[in-house]
């Protein structure tokens, strides 16, 4: 099998003429066989990489180009750059609800979406596939005899408590580049008002901001981060070295994202992207699922405190220029406060 990546580069080639910025890229699959599926997803490749496979197993003849970019870079691909792609997989929900709102998704329906609990599928056009958590991430051999938070006020507490410790240390998302982020930071804001006061205990001690997930777990591996607030629990779990995190999902309350799929309106190869849908599907929902979220991340010990995202228009609230504008400077003078 073929396999090659591209990192953070611009997109000059297969027929795209603007460029939007990408973060990786790779292929899979029989090269030159004809029939090619274009996904551009912000999955990492190394988290959706088993998905892809077992499509190719019961698809020899067919090529992945599989294109990695942040959910805003995505929404510039395809809102408002037009460019073809089959798929478009993503973690922000709000974003794609947008997409789908606006007429860039296709309807599409099968018996593997028929058969989907209301919660994962809106319209025939968005798909939930996955449930991943938010989670905080902490250094186990960082943190010493220092107790674990187990929720937003233990872990405020604790911050306060060790401002020395923690200074620099901790991280979270930049929610004015990040899809994600900004909706992990409205669903927070929903659900409580413990976010507010978190956040300015995060500027008070100098928090480090990120674009996402991998990049803040990796900084917690390596030392430069004690806390990573709000990452996805299901990178986490996924890592080899996931033995030298603990990851909390916090018991006041857990925020939980839906990755959706959804075909867009200009897609080449439609009938194609019918058939990965249904194989997310099959793979992900029902007794035999396969999904891509770890065994060991297991929601049903904080149901009662998941607060699962619902898929809809409610999604589109904060997409609202003036509210978005509004969060964004509240979130600003609350985190950079130097």
């Amino acid at each position: 099998m073929r396999q090659f990546a591209l990192s953070f580069v611009l997109i000059f080639a297969a027929g795209w003429a603007a460029a939007f910025e990408i973060e990786n890229r790779a292929q899979f699959g029989a090269s030159g066989s004809g029939q090619v599926l274009r996904i551009i997803s912000t999955a990492d490749i190394g988290f959706f990489e088993p998905m892809i496979i077992s499509f190719l197993a019961e698809n020899p003849d067919t090529e992945i180009d599989y294109v990695v970019a942040s959910s805003t870079e995505m929404m510039r691909a395809i809102h408002d750059e037009g460019h073809a792609f089959d798929l478009a997989i993503s973690s922000a929900m709000d974003l794609q609800t947008k997409l789908a709102n606006d007429g860039k998704a296709q309807r599409y329906t099968s018996a593997a979406t028929q058969s989907l609990p209301d919660w994962a599928i809106w319209n025939d056009m968005l798909f939930a596939f996955t449930q991943e958590p938010a989670a905080i991430v902490v250094s186990k051999h960082a943190f010493g005899d220092l107790p674990l938070p187990r929720d937003r006020h233990e872990l405020i507490n604790l911050l306060r408590q060790h401002p020395d410790r923690f200074r620099g240390r901790v991280g979270t998302y930049d929610v004015r580049q990040s899809g994600l982020g900004y909706l992990f930071a409205t669903q927070d804001t929903r659900a409580s008002e413990t976010y507010w006061r978190l956040t300015e205990v995060f500027g008070a001690l100098e928090a480090k901001l990120y674009c996402c997930s991998s990049d803040m777990i990796e900084a917690v591996k390596t030392g430069e981060l004690l806390i990573a607030y709000n990452v996805l629990g299901s990178y986490a779990m996924n890592r080899e070295d996931r033995s030298d995190f603990a990851i909390i999902l916090p018991s006041d309350f857990t925020t939980v994202m839906l990755r959706t799929a959804m075909i867009p309106y200009n897609a080449p190869s439609p009938v194609l992207s019918g058939a990965f849908v249904d194989h997310l599907l099959r793979r992900s929902h029902g007794p035999e699922a396969q999904p891509l979220s770890h065994p060991d991340l297991d929601l049903s010990r904080v149901e009662a405190a998941l607060n699962r995202i619902r898929i809809g228009p409610g999604l589109l609230v904060f997409l609202d220029q003036l509210k978005k504008r509004a969060f964004l400077s509240e979130w600003e003078s609350a985190i950079l406060q130097n």
